[in-house]
């Protein structure tokens, strides 16, 4: 049976193994697991040839996490502590255009969430240390128990507002790992249904117009909890026209 073929965005870095230096397509193996684990068939998209026509032969798409975006983008000015990658700016943000546009099932990790908001209109918060006053979003001492080798990561509650697509899939609170410094300020044409009760960090964004276009600002994909992987999933399934497959155990 055919699972549905769900896009991965991926970034260029030079890498070394061996004796080969060359540029690779890039992504961690936890987000094709993820796809894997909830049904799904995951196919990388490099940032390298940009273009739009890939989303005619996808059934969904997750943009994943990553460095921060260009402020250029909503018109600021560089903070001192963005670093940014022009190349995946140029190609993600045209394919998350093109992606909800076509009204293809899209997941935001992190990065992803935030290119989400920024093509929908919305702007960022550069460091999230001048907002709050504080990393705890991004670094935490000792290892965090829901990310596998994430010892640097942040662990934080999220709420859920009532009545909302998320709610449905996540209910009113869960607890997630972390690592960010970039964060949503406004989400644009997205709506903002999740947040940090501490500081009111925005952690989870969905598009009212939109069959399935949920964004979260953590990282499922290193942790047990595949719930948004197992509804993108789903989503993709469904414009498909193909059975979903369980979670596997």
């Amino acid at each position: 049976m055919r699972r549905p073929l769900i896009g991965l965005t991926a970034y260029a870095q030079q890498v070394q193994y061996g004796s080969n230096d060359v540029m690779a397509g890039m992504l961690p193996m936890t987000y094709v697991r993820a796809v894997h684990a909830t049904g799904g068939r995951a196919v990388l998209i490099t940032p390298d040839d940009p273009g739009t026509d890939v989303i005619e032969s996808l059934d969904g798409i997750v943009f994943a996490g990553g460095g921060d975006i260009d402020p250029a983008y909503w018109g600021a000015e560089r903070h001192p502590e963005t670093d940014v990658d022009p190349a995946r700016d140029d190609a993600e943000l045209m394919l998350m255009r093109a992606a909800l546009d076509a009204d293809l099932p899209v997941l935001g990790v992190c990065r992803g969430m935030q290119v989400m908001a920024v093509v929908g209109g919305g702007t960022l918060h550069q460091h999230l240390p001048d907002i709050i006053g504080n990393e705890r979003h991004r670094a935490a001492s000792g290892t965090d128990p829901l990310a596998a080798d994430a010892s640097a990561y942040g662990r934080h509650d999220v709420v859920v507002q009532a009545g909302s697509r998320a709610h449905a899939l996540l209910g009113s609170h869960l607890t997630v790992n972390s690592f960010h410094h970039q964060a949503v300020d406004k989400p644009g044409s997205f709506d903002a249904v999740g947040w940090c009760p501490d500081d009111r960090v925005i952690e989870i964004i969905e598009h009212p117009e939109r069959a399935f276009a949920l964004g979260v600002q953590w990282h499922p994909e290193r942790t047990p909890d595949l719930r948004v992987f197992a509804a993108l999933t789903e989503a993709a399934a469904l414009r498909a026209g193909v059975q979903p497959i369980a979670i596997a155990a």
